[in-house]
């Protein structure tokens, strides 16, 4: 006896193709759709389960709806002189009302019930003009590269060519003079500081008490501010030079 038609609809109905290289997953889309109005059991299976994985391979249709089965092939060497054999079967059959068990449902259906489509396996490499375009944008996207980094280089020699070794020489002397600078008031804030101990534990007015002491911190308040600022500046000009020395 001649099984029925089959009643869902696929996309595409005859062969899923896949496109290499195959060096990674490659995924096909395999659209099934219920145009009855009853709910549709559905089964994927191929002549090579170790070669593809199928998500979902099993499940039902409701009534008026489509599913999406993700197909992926897995890596492999693809031999161009190699016919691909493998296939694909979509077997469906009418859901009975109130399944509770699709498993059982399949065990105990009958063969007139079933209802199933073929489709074949289709490699297709990526022809000469295809590769010749990707190497050609991968050889541009790192002459881009390339440029960029030059130019770079050229702008810093350019910059320090720019330079004479009076200005050069002239920059280190004022990085010098700073250098001591800053030192010279770090020295004059300690002195300050060991004063102002010295001046409290001798005296013993009160009004000196409170006067010496507001006195010296509008000093120490000072000095602390032209050295934090002579430090920013030392820090600044020394980063500049360095950046045109190398």
């Amino acid at each position: 006896m001649a099984r029925p038609e089959q009643v869902l609809l696929l996309e595409p109905q005859h062969e899923l193709k896949f496109r290499g290289p195959f060096t990674d997953v490659v995924t096909t889309t395999l659209k099934l759709a219920n145009p009855t109005e009853r709910n549709v059991c559905f089964k994927v299976k191929t002549t090579a389960p170790r070669r593809y994985c199928v998500r979902p391979n099993s499940g039902v249709i409701d009534a008026g709806t489509s599913i999406n089965v993700s197909v992926m092939l897995q890596p492999f060497d693809y031999d161009p002189n190699e016919k691909s054999k493998h296939k694909f079967m979509v077997q469906s059959l009418m859901a009975p009302p109130h399944m509770t068990d699709m498993e059982g449902v399949w065990k105990e259906a009958k063969p007139e019930d079933l209802m199933d489509s073929k489709l074949r396996c289709v490699f297709e490499m990526p022809n000469e003009n295809e590769k010749t375009q990707h190497d050609l944008e991968s050889n541009k996207v790192m002459s881009s590269s390339l440029l960029k980094s030059e130019s770079s280089t050229l702008s810093m020699k350019s910059m320090v060519s720019s330079l004479d070794d009076g200005e050069v020489k002239r920059i280190m002397e004022e990085c010098k003079r700073l250098q001591m600078e800053v030192q010279r008031l770090r020295e004059e804030n300690k002195q300050i500081r060991e004063d102002d101990g010295l001046r409290m534990r001798k005296s013993t007015v009160m009004t000196t008490q409170h006067s010496s002491p507001s006195s010296v911190t509008v000093k120490e308040e000072s000095l602390s501010i032209k050295v934090i600022a002579l430090i920013v500046l030392f820090f600044v000009i020394g980063v500049i030079v360095g950046k045109l020395l190398l």
